[in-house]
């Protein structure tokens, strides 16, 4: 949990988009899990009070690998 924490940390100092971030952890969960399925939902509540929810979803294609 506290290489996660550490992992999710790295991103606050970085000035990138929400749906790049999203992405971004997306791909590195895929390449280091490889799972069939995969959902990363962003919840994000910056200052001035505007929320946004980014969703990003990894589905293997069948029959390829594993």
């Amino acid at each position: 949990m506290k290489s996660l924490k550490l992992y999710l940390q790295h991103y606050r100092s970085q000035g990138v988009f929400y749906e790049t971030l999203v992405n971004r952890l997306l791909d590195d969960l895929v390449s280091a899990c490889r799972p069939r399925r995969c959902r990363v939902i962003g919840a994000f509540t910056p200052r001035g009070g505007i929320t946004t929810t980014v969703t990003c979803v990894h589905e293997a294609q069948p029959g390829l690998g594993g």
